[in-house]
């Protein structure tokens, strides 16, 4: 595949009142065999390879030159939508009903990761697993899986994965094959 075709296909995204728009189509006819919805609903991106996908969430991924500087680029994507989501949990659940020790976990900034050992909270921790054991130092809380919201900068395919799993964006394999 031509780099010019590794490009993300980025259109607006209509109102879930509207219908939803056209797919975009390759010039040969077929469909792109990646749908992506981010950016709060308000974008569609589509593509052949998730790394276009990622391109999409971080304009200029794809000029990258190092594994080195690609993983970083894909931290901070998951470190931006872990404070998001992290919001977003903490403003629709139970925060009344969180000690002041775990709102004090939830409501800070994440410019250090969040290291409790233990987390049973009724809200939802997000975390990005770069920085818990295996890959990173810290270990990883005790407590219950549903209760941690893990973001994965692993690779392309595990961050939109991982994003999609947590509900920051919403990815669809169209076609079997590009």
């Amino acid at each position: 595949m031509s780099e010019a075709n590794r490009a993300a296909v980025v259109i607006r995204n209509t109102s879930a009142a509207d219908r939803p728009p056209a797919m975009p189509v390759k010039v040969d006819g077929s469909l792109y065999r990646y749908e992506m919805i981010f950016s709060g609903g308000g974008s569609r991106a589509y593509a052949d390879e998730p790394d276009a996908l990622v391109g999409a969430l971080r304009p200029g991924y794809d000029a990258l030159g190092t594994p080195e500087e690609r993983r970083e680029a894909r931290e901070r994507i998951a470190l931006d939508a872990q404070v998001r989501a992290q919001a977003e949990l903490a403003a629709a659940g139970p925060l009344e009903e969180c000690t002041p020790e775990e709102r004090a976990v939830l409501l800070s900034g994440r410019h250090v990761p969040p290291a409790p050992e233990e987390w049973v909270a009724p809200v939802p921790l997000v975390l990005v697993t770069s920085f818990y054991e295996p890959a990173g130092s810290l270990p990883r809380p005790r407590g219950p899986e549903e209760l941690q919201v893990w973001l994965d900068p692993a690779d392309d395919w595990t961050l939109l994965t991982s994003l999609h799993a947590a509900g920051t964006i919403q990815v669809a394999i169209l076609q079997d094959s590009p």
